[in-house]
């Protein structure tokens, strides 16, 4: 089971906790890059398969990204659980995963907490941007990829606790009428 989403990385200051006595200039940048990365999160082994752009991710993009996972996971039964984003619910993509022979899974609206690969994005903002400056976009790109690359194997622990398999059932659930 695969896990997908686009995580929209925007170069500029992610700042952390700071209390000083002294007031504090801290550089950053304008705000005005953006960093994309289309992610498809295996649950197991917590690796990722990423698409990346500095533009727009759209239909073209996760189709691309579906061929990249076919390739990667060749014969085996592929079902990837994404959300409601336009560009993945559309009859394009829908049909190009069926010819590939995926299945899509699509969440209920409103539901990010059900989506691992969302825990994934916040532990890697917590990881390599919270509290760093880069001083360039080269630099806050490689550092993005850098950490995607090594997070499997450098913070295996600490993403055993982030994406655990908890989720709540509501298979028998009494529903009263207020």
């Amino acid at each position: 089971m695969l896990f997908m989403d686009a995580a929209h990385f925007v170069y500029e200051a992610f700042l952390g906790m700071m209390w000083c006595f002294v007031r504090m200039f801290i550089l950053f940048p304008s705000g005005r890059k953006r960093f994309n990365v289309l992610g498809v999160l295996n649950a197991v082994s917590k690796e990722v398969l990423t698409l990346t752009n500095e533009t727009y991710i759209n239909a073209e993009s996760v189709c691309q990204l579906l061929l990249q996972v076919v390739q990667y996971y060749g014969s085996k039964p592929i079902t990837i659980v994404l959300d409601n984003a336009r560009y993945q619910r559309c009859a394009f993509v829908q049909s190009f995963a069926a010819d590939l022979g995926i299945e899509l899974l699509f969440l209920p609206s409103y539901s990010p907490q059900l989506n691992l690969i969302e825990r994934y994005w916040r532990f890697l903002r917590n990881k390599c941007l919270y509290s760093k400056f880069y001083p360039d976009f080269a630099q806050f790109k490689r550092a993005i990829q850098r950490c995607i690359t090594l997070a499997p194997y450098e913070y295996a622990n600490e993403l055993e606790s982030w994406m655990a398999w908890n989720f709540q059932s509501f298979q028998k659930v009494k529903i009263l009428a207020v």
